[in-house]
Order: C-alpha cells, then sequence, then structure tokens
C-alpha cells in the first residue's frame, strides 16, 4: 500500500523547474541553467535559445555564389562569366540551349568519307543517298543516316577454319573443295534494306551455286583442267541468285584453292586412279595394233588393186607372172631335183637324196634330243 504515494511524488519531480532559483533545487543543481552553480538540467533549453547558430554549409556557400551574393565577402563576385545575380532558372536555359546545340551538329552534319555512300530514312523510310564530303540532313530522330563502303572487298572463305568441304560430283565420286568468293556493294540502297544478314546471303548463295555446278562436272575435271570453267560457272550462278534478291552486291571472282580427294578414301583413291591410268595405257595399246593391222589390209588391198589393172589390161601374161611368182615362193622354201630327160634316163636315187639341212628343223629336232639326254 506504500507504492501508491512513491508514485504520487514522481511527476511532481519531473515536472520540477528550477530556472528561477525560486523553489527547491532539483538533482541538477539550483536553477539548472547551466551558470556554474551546478549541474544543467538536460531538459531545460540552452542559453542560446532553442537552436545554436551554426557555420555555413557548402551547398550554402555555392548557393551565394550562384545568386551573385559574393559568398558573404560583401561583392557581387558569382560565377565567371554569368550575369550578376543569375538565378537557378537562367542557369538550366543555358544549359539546355547548350545541349540543344551540341544535338543538332552532332545529329545534322555528316562525314561521308571517298569510300562510303549514306542512307537517308526519314522516320525509317529511305529519303536518299548522300555522296561523299560534309553533308546536312533534319535533326536525329527525323532523320537518320547509315553509312556503307561500296569499295572495299569482302571474302568468304569455304569452309571456314580448318575443316573439309565435301561435295558430290557428277560421276558419283567426292571432292573435298577449299574455296573462296570475293564481292563488293554495288547498290546501297538494296544492300540496307533488301538483306537482313548480307554476308549469310551471299555464302548461302555461293555455296548452292558451287554444289550445283560441281554435280555436273566430273572428278577428273574438278581436279585439273576444269577448274577455271568451274570458278566462270559459279560466279555467273552466284551472281544470277543475289540479282533476283535485289542484293545489290556484286560478285567478283570465285577461286578454287583446292580440291582433293577426301582424306579418309586417299588410299582407295589412288588405287582408282591407278586402275583408271592402267586402262587408259590398255586401251591406247590396243588402238595403237588396231591401227597397225588396219594399215597393213589397207596396203595389201592397194597392192591387189594394182594386179587387178594389171590383170584387165594382159590378162595371160599376168597370170603367167602370178604363176611363177607364186611357184617361186613355194620352191623356194623346199629341196627341189631338176630332171631333164633328153634320150638320157639318168639314175636318181631318190630316196637317198640328202635333203639341204634346214636350220629350222635341226632345232626342232635338237630339243627332244636335250630333253632326253637331260632325263637320263
Amino acid at each position: 500500500m506504500t507504492i501508491l504515494p512513491r508514485w504520487g511524488k514522481r511527476p511532481i519531480i519531473l515536472a520540477a523547474d528550477n530556472s528561477d532559483g525560486a523553489g527547491p533545487k532539483g538533482p541538477w543543481g539550483g536553477g539548472g541553467s547551466g551558470d556554474g552553480e551546478g549541474p544543467r538540467n538536460p531538459w531545460s533549453l540552452p542559453p542560446a535559445g532553442r537552436r545554436g547558430a551554426s557555420k555555413p554549409t557548402a551547398l550554402d556557400e555555392f548557393l551565394k555564389k550562384a545568386r551573385g551574393s559574393g559568398g558573404g565577402n560583401g561583392g557581387g563576385g558569382g560565377f565567371p562569366g554569368l550575369p550578376t545575380g543569375a538565378n537557378p532558372r537562367v542557369l538550366w536555359a543555358i544549359g539546355t540551349a547548350l545541349l540543344v546545340g551540341a544535338w543538332l551538329v552532332l545529329t545534322s552534319f555528316h562525314q561521308i568519307g571517298p569510300q562510303q555512300r549514306g542512307i537517308v530514312t526519314y522516320f525509317g523510310r529511305y529519303a536518299g543517298t548522300l555522296l561523299p564530303g560534309i553533308q546536312l540532313t533534319p535533326p536525329a530522330p527525323i532523320a537518320r543516316v547509315q553509312t556503307v563502303d561500296v569499295q572495299r572487298f569482302r571474302t568468304e572463305n569455304f569452309p571456314r577454319g580448318e575443316g573439309v568441304n565435301l561435295t558430290l560430283t557428277g560421276d558419283q565420286n567426292i571432292v573435298d573443295l577449299t574455296y573462296s568468293v570475293r564481292w563488293n556493294i554495288q547498290n546501297p540502297r538494296d544492300y540496307v534494306f533488301q538483306l537482313a544478314q548480307p554476308e549469310e546471303t551471299v555464302r548461302a548463295a555461293a555455296e548452292s551455286a558451287m554444289r550445283a555446278v560441281i554435280a555436273t562436272t566430273t572428278l577428273d575435271q574438278a581436279l585439273g583442267a576444269g577448274r577455271t570453267t568451274i570458278e566462270q560457272r559459279v560466279a555467273e550462278t552466284t551472281q544470277n541468285i543475289l540479282n533476283s534478291y535485289r542484293s545489290g552486291v556484286r560478285i567478283q571472282g570465285v577461286s578454287i584453292n583446292r580440291a582433293a580427294a577426301p582424306q579418309q578414301i586417299v588410299d582407295d583413291f589412288n588405287k582408282v586412279t591407278a586402275a583408271q591410268q592402267e586402262a587408259v595405257g590398255a586401251v591406247n595399246k590396243a588402238r595403237s595394233y588396231a591401227q597397225q593391222v588396219v594399215a597393213g589390209a589397207q596396203g595389201e588391198a592397194a597392192a591387189f588393186d594394182r594386179v587387178y589393172e594389171q590383170y584387165r589390161l594382159a590378162p595371160e601374161v599376168t597370170r603367167r607372172r602370178m604363176y611363177y611368182e607364186t611357184m617361186e615362193a613355194v620352191l623356194a622354201k623346199s629341196d627341189k631335183t631338176i630332171v631333164e630327160p633328153q634320150n638320157v634316163v639318168p639314175y636318181l636315187p631318190l630316196p637317198t637324196a640328202k635333203r639341204a639341212p634346214d636350220p629350222e628343223v635341226n632345232a626342232a629336232a635338237a630339243q627332244p634330243a636335250q630333253q632326253a639326254g637331260g632325263g637320263q
């Protein structure tokens, strides 16, 4: 029951104000005014008032200079180049004018190089092409200018980097082709507006043309003498494809860098090549023999024609001559015994007559004798 009186006395202590020194002194000394008589009451006002004096900040100094107050020096200084007493609105107006001027200069004047052309669009629509020099257009975003280099030659290599590019030939063979296509821009307007991906379009058209041409070419032509013709045909076909797209691209040339058999079948390919060369050699040899036989037959036919002409002029003489020539050819290879029966009949030991030695007959007879001797 003694707790309530204690709580009743606490507001009296908190509400005590000893600032006049007439009442009883609080725990912080008499008056609590901080005059040296004791510690100052933390709930009482400071001697200088509710807000004490403070030093000016850097922001205050900047605003004073911007307004031309001299920064507390009594003069009318401010920022150099600005009128005295300028307010923030004037500063914003000057800054905005500078930005607008820079924007107009940067987006209205265009430097077009000698190898370039400028494609002008008004709100995305084609408006014209700028020639080399300094050109003036409306500022952005009304007008935009895209520069295009029309003199630089671009090169597309097939394949990209290291790899193989297998292509099927007309005679059902596979060839590994490495080639390049050079092109440049002929019509900047079509190049910018007709093609979404110009480089990829050129690559696709060139690769399609090369495969179409190789499909009608033999392997020997692709590996050797037909390269020049293939390059010309591929360039013409690629240009026709791009013209149908209205691409604005001109093909300058196609160059086949390497044409060879794939590495996986190079051994088999060499065997096939060797077999083809052997077949060609055999065919040439047969043709040479056929030409010799035909030439001999033609010579015999011509000789017969000449004899027939003589036979027509003198049949009896020609017949006898042919008989003599034939008998001479036959008897020249056999033994002969000539008998002239004029009142005398000589004795001829025909069974024992010795025949002239024939080298061919002797050689044929000697071979069985040698074989028999070797067998013993």
